[in-house]
């Protein structure tokens, strides 16, 4: 009906034609041609009024009454039906059907009820068009496919990764291989990429990968404390995209992809036998990338960048982010924690207690709490223990002040005799070490007894020979040492005998 209001209209109003009434139109010229006949033989005056509706003038023009509307069906409930589809995973769409087809018997068939279904998710799964601002974003991801690298000795090939990262704005990409998608390639790599912009912009919106975000959430990640501590020294946000969200790092996923069709592809044919070989062939190629001119806009992301991004990010800090690792241990009950097949000591107090642990290539840090309780010198060795002398209770340290030498010159103080034993107690066991209780439990029994009778003991220990702590402490606690001593008489010669051998028998 429009195209016959047109052609009513081109007639009477304009004034044209047949033959430019039928190209306007663009119908044919016996079309145009029957139009005006039957509104002529109708007798319809132009302009029409308000009552003549389409279905008027198509009785009036084609004859007969107005055409029936089509029966309407009976709509299903997509809303319903989808929730339903979402909170059950077996619910299929020919269930649903089937269901709807026995509450409305002269429902839709099949086929037409997936089409309708369909087209309603369509409507529904809209996007919104993100608007980047200059230096505002900056997209980080992995892409899928890894690039083998040879050992030139005939070793397993290894896989490396690609790690990509887009600014919103311009889309100016960096690409980088790593070994891995550790926490230290994933932190090295942003570094890296800042440096290769030569600023930093206000966020970074990563995936929902384990080495950026701890706990994944739609709400509140719980970020890497490195990745968090790399965020804060280059004065940047991060802001993951939702899980299982890919549009909300579109950007990003369309430089994997890029990468992917301009790097990995082109670099299919070629052999790589170490990861610095490989980074300089992908130098040429991102560099190539960003140099390409766009299709459906003037410049390239290297112009587009320079114009537009590189003014707005922020400077790069003066130092370099120093790459730590943050990791969490429980105190032993001797006050130290095991990390790296050594032992770091914190104070006693916080045996039992969870601590985070910082590591660098240099330096232990141990937080309790946030707040920092220890640091140390990172050994290298294996089953060292670091300890600092300040942690250990106060009973340890006193224990441990005393060693081999002052123990003997407090021995002296008491007498000669005191000063042999501790030698003789040290002497004899495998280890000076060994006789330290011994010798501290004397020095003890010093606090019960006088020196006089200690120095008496001790020389009774030495004539008997019962060197140990606990004949020193039988002989006070019995008042041997009371009893005058006296030199054991020597035995009497055993009477000649033929049976007796003498000493020149044995030589």
């Amino acid at each position: 009906m429009r195209k016959i209001k047109e052609v009513l209209r081109l007639k009477f109003d304009v004034g044209l034609g047949l033959r430019q009434i039928a190209r306007s139109c663009s119908i044919g010229l016996g079309t145009a041609h029957e139009y005006l006949q039957r509104a002529e033989a109708a007798k319809i005056a132009w302009p029409l009024g308000p009552e003549w509706d389409d279905d008027r003038l198509e009785a009036a023009l084609f004859g007969g009454p107005p055409r029936s509307r089509p029966t309407v069906l009976p709509m299903p409930d997509f809303a319903d039906l989808h929730r339903q589809r979402q909170q059950h995973s077996h619910v299929t769409q020919q269930l649903l059907w089937e269901e709807y087809r026995q509450a409305n018997p002269d429902g839709y068939q099949y086929s037409r009820f997936c089409e309708l279904y369909q087209r309603w998710r369509r409507k529904q799964d809209v996007v919104l068009r993100q608007e980047h601002k200059a230096g505002e974003k900056l997209f980080v991801d992995w892409a899928g496919t890894t690039i083998p690298i040879h050992d030139p000795r005939g070793g397993p090939v290894q896989q490396a990764h690609l790690f990509v990262a887009v600014l919103g704005a311009s889309s100016y990409t960096y690409a980088e291989a790593t070994a891995d998608e550790q926490l230290a390639s994933w932190i090295g790599a942003h570094v890296q990429a800042f440096e290769f912009y030569q600023g930093v912009p206000k966020l970074v919106v990563p995936d929902n990968t384990k080495t950026g975000v701890t706990k994944a959430c739609r709400y509140d990640p719980d970020l890497n404390p490195t990745y968090q501590e790399m965020a804060m020294h280059y004065d940047v946000g991060v802001v993951p995209a939702r899980p299982y969200k890919p549009r909300d790092k579109a950007k990003v996923e369309s430089g994997v992809q890029l990468a992917e069709r301009w790097i990995i592809a082109a670099l299919r044919n070629r052999k790589f036998f170490s990861i610095e070989e490989l980074n300089q062939a992908i130098r040429e190629l991102r560099d190539r990338i960003n140099q390409r001119p766009f299709r459906k806009r003037e410049g390239s992301r290297a112009t587009q960048f320079a114009a537009v991004d590189k003014p707005a990010m922020g400077p790069l800090p003066a130092e370099r982010f120093d790459l730590s690792e943050w990791s969490r241990a429980r105190v032993n009950i001797d006050y130290h924690i095991a990390f790296d097949t050594n032992y770091y000591s914190v104070p006693y107090n916080l045996v039992q207690e969870l601590v985070e642990v910082r590591s660098t290539p240099t330096t232990i840090e141990i937080f309790h709490k946030s707040q920092r309780v220890a640091s140390h010198l990172r050994s290298h060795g294996h089953g060292h223990a670091v300890t600092i002398a300040e942690h250990r209770p106060r009973s340890h340290q006193a224990h441990l002040e005393w060693t081999p030498s002052r123990m003997v010159h407090w021995a002296q103080t008491i007498g000669p005799h005191t000063a042999r034993l501790f030698e003789r107690i040290l002497a004899d066991k495998p280890h000076p070490e060994m006789g330290y209780r011994s010798c501290l439990g004397i020095i003890r029994l010093a606090d019960q007894y006088s020196p006089a009778r200690v120095e008496a003991a001790a020389e009774r220990a030495l004539l008997t020979g019962a060197c140990r702590y606990q004949s020193v402490k039988s002989i006070l606690k019995n008042s041997l040492d009371v009893v005058p001593t006296s030199t054991p008489p020597s035995s009497a010669p055993s009477p000649p005998h033929d049976n007796i051998r003498g000493a020149e028998y044995f030589e």
